[in-house]
Protein backbone atom coordinates (compact mmCIF):
# COMPACT_ATOMS: atom_id res chain seq x y z
CA UNK A 1 0.00 0.00 0.00
CA UNK A 2 1.62 3.69 -0.98
CA UNK A 3 2.30 6.20 1.80
CA UNK A 4 1.17 9.50 1.55
CA UNK A 5 2.27 11.62 -0.98
CA UNK A 6 4.34 14.96 -0.71
CA UNK A 7 1.13 17.09 -1.02
CA UNK A 8 -0.93 15.57 1.58
CA UNK A 9 1.88 15.59 4.14
CA UNK A 10 2.59 18.99 3.83
CA UNK A 11 -1.47 19.34 4.37
CA UNK A 12 -1.52 17.42 7.52
CA UNK A 13 1.43 19.33 8.48
CA UNK A 14 -0.61 22.86 8.12
CA UNK A 15 -3.53 21.53 9.99
CA UNK A 16 -1.33 20.45 12.82
CA UNK A 17 0.18 24.05 13.13
CA UNK A 18 -3.43 25.45 12.33
CA UNK A 19 -4.49 23.05 15.61
CA UNK A 20 -2.16 24.18 18.40
CA UNK A 21 -2.63 27.58 19.95
CA UNK A 22 -0.36 30.65 19.03
CA UNK A 23 2.23 32.27 21.47
CA UNK A 24 2.28 29.01 23.90
CA UNK A 25 5.96 29.52 24.65
CA UNK A 26 6.41 32.98 25.43
CA UNK A 27 3.09 32.39 27.91
CA UNK A 28 4.66 29.54 30.05
CA UNK A 29 7.84 32.20 30.26
CA UNK A 30 5.60 35.44 31.23
CA UNK A 31 4.12 33.08 34.27
CA UNK A 32 7.27 31.52 35.19
CA UNK A 33 8.73 35.18 35.56
CA UNK A 34 5.87 36.00 37.72
CA UNK A 35 5.67 33.17 39.32
CA UNK A 36 9.33 34.00 40.36
CA UNK A 37 8.50 37.52 41.35
CA UNK A 38 5.67 36.71 44.19
CA UNK A 39 7.88 34.26 45.46
CA UNK A 40 10.89 36.76 45.84
CA UNK A 41 8.65 39.21 47.24
CA UNK A 42 6.98 36.39 50.05
CA UNK A 43 10.55 35.56 50.62
CA UNK A 44 11.78 39.09 50.72
CA UNK A 45 9.14 40.35 53.35
CA UNK A 46 9.63 37.37 55.89
CA UNK A 47 12.96 37.89 55.55
CA UNK A 48 12.31 41.37 57.02
CA UNK A 49 9.53 40.75 58.94
CA UNK A 50 12.17 38.58 61.21
CA UNK A 51 14.89 40.82 61.13
CA UNK A 52 13.14 42.76 62.88
CA UNK A 53 11.10 40.86 65.25
CA UNK A 54 14.69 40.31 65.97
CA UNK A 55 16.09 43.12 66.66
CA UNK A 56 12.57 44.49 68.85
CA UNK A 57 10.25 41.57 69.39
CA UNK A 58 12.95 39.17 70.67
CA UNK A 59 14.91 38.32 73.76
CA UNK A 60 18.78 37.75 71.72
CA UNK A 61 19.40 41.18 71.14
CA UNK A 62 18.33 43.37 74.40
CA UNK A 63 20.77 45.64 76.71
CA UNK A 64 22.01 42.91 79.86
CA UNK A 65 25.51 45.36 80.47
CA UNK A 66 27.30 48.69 80.68
CA UNK A 67 30.56 48.85 80.44
CA UNK A 68 33.07 52.01 81.37
CA UNK A 69 36.34 52.98 80.46
CA UNK A 70 38.56 55.71 80.74
CA UNK A 71 37.49 57.23 83.71
CA UNK A 72 40.10 58.46 86.65
CA UNK A 73 38.40 61.27 88.95
CA UNK A 74 35.24 60.24 87.89
CA UNK A 75 33.43 56.58 89.06
CA UNK A 76 31.93 54.32 86.91
CA UNK A 77 28.74 54.72 89.01
CA UNK A 78 28.43 58.18 88.60
CA UNK A 79 28.99 57.93 84.60
CA UNK A 80 26.76 54.78 84.66
CA UNK A 81 23.83 56.56 86.65
CA UNK A 82 24.06 59.53 84.72
CA UNK A 83 23.80 58.02 81.50
CA UNK A 84 20.55 55.64 82.38
CA UNK A 85 21.31 52.91 79.70
CA UNK A 86 17.96 51.48 79.88
CA UNK A 87 18.45 47.77 80.42
CA UNK A 88 16.37 45.09 78.79
CA UNK A 89 15.65 47.73 75.66
CA UNK A 90 16.48 46.28 72.42
CA UNK A 91 19.42 47.14 72.38
CA UNK A 92 19.17 49.25 68.44
CA UNK A 93 16.43 51.15 70.44
CA UNK A 94 19.59 53.24 72.28
CA UNK A 95 19.50 56.38 71.35
CA UNK A 96 23.11 57.06 71.80
CA UNK A 97 23.54 60.66 70.54
CA UNK A 98 21.17 61.73 73.97
CA UNK A 99 22.95 59.95 76.29
CA UNK A 100 26.55 61.31 74.63
CA UNK A 101 24.58 64.56 74.89
CA UNK A 102 23.19 63.79 78.55
CA UNK A 103 26.32 62.91 79.93
CA UNK A 104 28.40 65.94 78.52
CA UNK A 105 25.72 68.02 80.03
CA UNK A 106 25.61 66.88 83.51
CA UNK A 107 29.10 66.10 83.88
CA UNK A 108 31.34 68.78 83.17
CA UNK A 109 34.42 66.78 83.57
CA UNK A 110 33.85 65.15 80.59
CA UNK A 111 35.33 66.27 77.58
CA UNK A 112 34.32 63.42 75.11
CA UNK A 113 32.26 60.15 75.79
CA UNK A 114 31.50 57.63 73.01
CA UNK A 115 28.57 55.17 73.19
CA UNK A 116 29.04 52.33 71.53
CA UNK A 117 26.79 49.14 70.73
CA UNK A 118 28.39 45.76 71.70
CA UNK A 119 26.24 43.10 70.00
CA UNK A 120 24.54 41.30 71.04
CA UNK A 121 23.83 42.32 74.71
CA UNK A 122 25.99 45.39 75.68
CA UNK A 123 26.36 49.00 76.13
CA UNK A 124 30.05 50.86 76.21
CA UNK A 125 30.69 54.07 77.45
CA UNK A 126 34.25 55.29 76.60
CA UNK A 127 35.04 58.13 78.55
CA UNK A 128 37.50 61.23 77.95
CA UNK A 129 37.72 63.41 81.30
CA UNK A 130 39.04 67.11 81.44
CA UNK A 131 43.04 67.26 82.55
CA UNK A 132 43.02 70.68 84.57
CA UNK A 133 46.06 72.72 83.76
CA UNK A 134 45.77 75.99 85.60
CA UNK A 135 43.78 76.16 89.59
CA UNK A 136 41.67 79.18 90.05
CA UNK A 137 41.28 80.17 94.05
CA UNK A 138 37.76 80.23 94.88
CA UNK A 139 37.68 80.71 98.51
CA UNK A 140 38.96 77.34 100.28
CA UNK A 141 38.11 75.64 97.13
CA UNK A 142 40.28 75.62 93.61
CA UNK A 143 38.46 75.95 90.31
CA UNK A 144 39.83 73.65 87.66
CA UNK A 145 40.64 75.04 84.43
CA UNK A 146 41.61 72.68 81.11
CA UNK A 147 43.75 73.00 78.17
CA UNK A 148 40.85 75.01 76.17
CA UNK A 149 40.44 77.54 79.37
CA UNK A 150 36.63 75.78 80.26
CA UNK A 151 36.53 75.88 83.82
CA UNK A 152 34.95 73.10 84.45
CA UNK A 153 34.98 71.79 88.30
CA UNK A 154 35.37 72.99 91.80
CA UNK A 155 37.45 70.96 94.24
CA UNK A 156 38.65 71.11 97.62
CA UNK A 157 42.02 69.92 97.46
CA UNK A 158 44.53 71.55 94.56
CA UNK A 159 45.56 68.42 92.09
CA UNK A 160 48.70 67.63 92.62
CA UNK A 161 51.46 69.67 90.23
CA UNK A 162 48.84 72.03 88.98
CA UNK A 163 50.15 75.52 89.08
CA UNK A 164 47.76 78.42 90.33
CA UNK A 165 46.48 80.92 88.03
CA UNK A 166 46.62 84.62 89.63
CA UNK A 167 45.44 86.93 87.30
CA UNK A 168 45.31 90.18 88.41
CA UNK A 169 44.70 92.25 85.00
CA UNK A 170 45.98 95.86 85.32
CA UNK A 171 43.45 98.30 84.64
CA UNK A 172 44.09 99.91 81.60
CA UNK A 173 43.33 99.51 77.60
CA UNK A 174 44.68 96.31 76.76
CA UNK A 175 42.27 94.55 79.65
CA UNK A 176 39.26 96.32 77.89
CA UNK A 177 40.46 95.42 75.01
CA UNK A 178 41.32 91.67 75.66
CA UNK A 179 39.16 90.65 78.60
CA UNK A 180 39.38 88.94 81.34
CA UNK A 181 38.55 85.32 79.43
CA UNK A 182 41.11 86.27 76.82
CA UNK A 183 44.40 86.59 79.26
CA UNK A 184 42.82 83.14 80.52
CA UNK A 185 43.28 81.47 77.44
CA UNK A 186 46.72 83.29 76.91
CA UNK A 187 47.59 81.95 80.68
CA UNK A 188 46.33 78.49 79.28
CA UNK A 189 48.50 78.81 76.48
CA UNK A 190 51.76 79.27 78.47
CA UNK A 191 51.32 76.60 80.80
CA UNK A 192 50.79 74.23 77.35
CA UNK A 193 54.09 75.45 76.25
CA UNK A 194 56.03 74.51 79.46
CA UNK A 195 59.08 72.52 79.04
CA UNK A 196 58.11 69.09 81.05
CA UNK A 197 60.81 70.19 83.94
CA UNK A 198 59.51 73.63 84.08
CA UNK A 199 56.04 72.68 84.39
CA UNK A 200 56.57 70.26 86.96
CA UNK A 201 58.31 73.32 89.26
CA UNK A 202 56.00 76.12 88.41
CA UNK A 203 53.74 77.24 91.22
CA UNK A 204 52.15 79.43 89.89
CA UNK A 205 50.93 81.42 86.18
CA UNK A 206 50.85 85.73 87.36
CA UNK A 207 48.73 87.53 84.67
CA UNK A 208 48.52 91.41 84.60
CA UNK A 209 48.34 92.54 80.91
CA UNK A 210 48.02 90.59 77.37
CA UNK A 211 52.08 90.55 76.96
CA UNK A 212 52.41 90.70 81.18
CA UNK A 213 52.70 86.76 81.82
CA UNK A 214 55.27 85.45 84.50
CA UNK A 215 55.96 82.18 86.15
CA UNK A 216 56.13 81.49 89.74
CA UNK A 217 58.91 78.42 90.28
CA UNK A 218 59.68 76.48 93.35
CA UNK A 219 62.99 77.81 95.12
CA UNK A 220 62.06 81.36 94.41
CA UNK A 221 62.81 81.77 90.78
CA UNK A 222 60.87 83.79 88.56
CA UNK A 223 60.75 83.65 84.96
CA UNK A 224 59.46 86.96 82.75
CA UNK A 225 57.58 85.32 80.03
CA UNK A 226 56.04 88.31 78.40
CA UNK A 227 53.47 87.33 75.73
CA UNK A 228 51.67 83.87 75.23
CA UNK A 229 53.49 84.62 71.54
CA UNK A 230 56.46 82.22 70.51
CA UNK A 231 56.27 80.00 73.10
CA UNK A 232 57.97 76.79 72.06
CA UNK A 233 61.11 79.11 71.16
CA UNK A 234 60.69 80.59 74.85
CA UNK A 235 60.62 77.33 76.13
CA UNK A 236 63.70 75.88 74.48
CA UNK A 237 65.34 79.40 75.37
CA UNK A 238 64.53 78.89 79.15
CA UNK A 239 65.30 75.14 79.23
CA UNK A 240 68.90 76.40 77.87
CA UNK A 241 68.88 79.43 80.21
CA UNK A 242 68.60 77.24 83.22
CA UNK A 243 71.13 74.80 82.39
CA UNK A 244 73.35 77.59 82.00
CA UNK A 245 72.52 78.72 85.35
CA UNK A 246 71.14 76.48 87.42
CA UNK A 247 71.50 78.59 90.68
CA UNK A 248 69.97 81.89 88.74
CA UNK A 249 66.98 83.22 90.26
CA UNK A 250 65.58 85.27 87.21
CA UNK A 251 65.02 84.72 83.94
CA UNK A 252 63.63 87.02 81.18
CA UNK A 253 62.73 85.08 77.76
CA UNK A 254 59.75 87.78 77.05
CA UNK A 255 62.23 88.90 74.21
CA UNK A 256 63.76 85.29 73.08
CA UNK A 257 66.07 86.59 70.94
CA UNK A 258 67.82 88.83 73.67
CA UNK A 259 67.12 86.24 77.12
CA UNK A 260 68.32 87.54 80.25
CA UNK A 261 69.71 86.10 83.31
CA UNK A 262 70.07 86.80 87.20
CA UNK A 263 71.03 85.85 90.38
CA UNK A 264 67.87 87.69 92.11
Amino acid sequence: MAGPTTAQRGAAGRADTAARPPHIGPVKRRIGRRTLLILTGVAVALLTGFVVWALYGSSWLRVERVSTTGVEVLTRQEVEAVAAVPMGAPLVSVDTDAMEARLRQKLPRIDSVDVVRSWPHGIGLKVTERKPVLLVEKGAKFVEVDAKGVRFATVDRAPEGVPLLELVPERSAGLRRFGSDRLLREAVRVAGDLPGGVAEDTVAVRVTSYDGISLRLTRDRVVTWGSGEDGPVKARVLTALMKAAPKAGQFDVSAPTAPAVSAS
